[in-house]
């Protein structure tokens, strides 16, 4: 039986793994694949990294000089890929090694597109256990590894230090001190949203669900039952909306909103508290330049003063089975994933890396943007249910409709959880 992932326990943090000693034959290389006069060909989504092409230029000549092997790396758009690789999958036309995010990977490994990592994971010392497990979870589809760890975001609290400071508050801790926090903020300020709650964005709902002990989904043999509608997760939904209809931290208008205009409005100086990206800071002082050195950031609090686990949102790469060579395709998806290149793909792009080892400069920062982040990722971070049918859940946005029926007053938390349960369930099983 498998479940939804827990929160992340303490990792181990182990020391940096070299880029050489994969299982396979030996070469004259230090890699433990041949791929003189081969040409691997991989795809990259667009837009993470703005010095895509700098960083490519480098990873490609270490992999030549390290492999043999030359690379071909295309960047795909977002928005296109998923409809790109399904039609790759149905013609047999997938390249050797691509970028897969999370909540696609299993999708494709059911369709047999992807080829099994666990024994070059294994044959790695120490790799295994080295791997960020919320993004090892997303990545384990009928207990196989279908997708290396690569790079990941997680979003935690992101708070106006300023204001903060100015009413002697402290970072929240509990749910009792976002109200705290909440009404003493609403009272200073109440042209400001203390504490907005927006209606069409999922990842924001489901640290509460988690803070209170709840569940999305459980599974039980191949039967997905929703728990939505659970004690636990009721009482998680209803703090967070109780905090735009009972509090009035939120406003009518952010029913309707995504997490860009929520972002946009903290940049605008709207918002007080948020649930945000460890990818966003610095894009929220770009758009407004005022909040410079005003903007901090916590673990998102459990109930009493746990940690709430957060949606881990990032990529794997992942080994296509068209591929000639699997041992060449995981020595570029390794040099990708761990070590030198690791570090600098998270330092170019805001995200963190899939392997905890590389994380200990974070973890250790004393900037208050990065550390706060890097123990949410660590200590709390968590994956939706890795099931190739979550994407159905997604397209019929079962989640944002219930949030939004409850922010409107069309159903209350029992009724509109109990209907979104019920929905995703189905979903889930179809």
């Amino acid at each position: 039986m498998k479940k939804r992932i827990l929160p992340i326990v303490a990792l181990g943090v182990t020391a940096s793994l070299g880029l050489a000693g994969c299982a396979g034959g030996g070469t004259d290389n230090n890699s433990g694949a041949d791929g003189e006069g081969q040409t691997l060909n991989v795809w990259i989504m667009k837009g993470t990294n703005p010095d895509a092409t700098a960083f490519y230029d480098e990873v490609s000549a270490a992999f030549e000089e390290e492999t043999g092997a030359k690379v071909e790396i295309e960047e795909v758009q977002w928005a296109d890929a998923h409809d790109r690789f399904v039609t790759a999958i149905a013609g047999g036309t997938t390249p050797d090694v691509a970028e897969t995010g999370t909540t696609w990977t299993a999708e494709f490994a059911d369709a047999g597109a992807l080829l099994p990592i666990d024994e070059y994971v294994d044959g790695e010392d120490g790799l295994r256990d080295d791997l960020v497990e919320g993004l090892e979870v997303a990545g384990t589809y009928d207990e196989e590894l279908y997708g290396m760890p690569w790079y990941a975001g997680v979003r935690a609290l992101v708070y106006r230090t300023d204001i903060f400071e100015e009413l002697g508050l402290e970072a929240p801790k509990t749910w009792d001190d976002i109200i705290t926090a909440g009404e003493a903020i609403k009272a200073a300020y109440p042209e400001m949203m203390a504490f907005p709650v927006p209606g069409d964005a999922e990842f924001q709902v489901y640290p509460w669900v988690w803070g209170a002990g709840g569940e999305i989904a459980t599974q039980d043999g191949d039967e997905w039952t929703s728990e939505l509608d659970s004690a636990e997760s009721q009482e998680g939904i209803q703090f967070y909306t109780d905090l735009a209809t009972e509090h009035g931290f939120s406003s009518a208008g952010a029913t309707t909103w995504k997490e860009t205009d929520l972002s946009d409005n903290f940049a605008q100086g709207n918002v007080a508290m948020m649930l945000s990206g460890s990818w966003t800071p610095a894009s929220l002082v770009e758009a407004g330049p005022d909040l410079e050195g005003k903007i901090g950031a916590a673990v998102i609090p459990g109930k009493d003063g746990d940690i709430a686990p957060s949606v881990l949102g990032g990529s794997h790469l992942s080994i296509f089975n068209t591929t000639e060579n699997a041992d060449l395709a995981w020595e570029f998806t390794k040099m990708m994933t761990t070590g030198e290149f690791a570090e600098k793909w998270a330092a170019q792009t805001g995200y963190f890396p899939g392997v905890a080892s590389a994380m200990e400069e974070a973890l250790a920062s004393t900037d208050p943007l990065v550390a706060p982040f890097a123990q949410q990722m660590v200590e709390g971070g968590a994956s939706v249910p890795v099931t190739p049918n979550f994407g159905a859940v997604q397209a019929k946005k079962t989640t944002n409709a219930m949030m939004q029926s409850i922010l409107s007053g069309q159903k209350d938390v029992a009724t509109a959880t109990k209907d979104a349960a019920a929905e995703m369930t189905e979903l889930l099983n179809q």
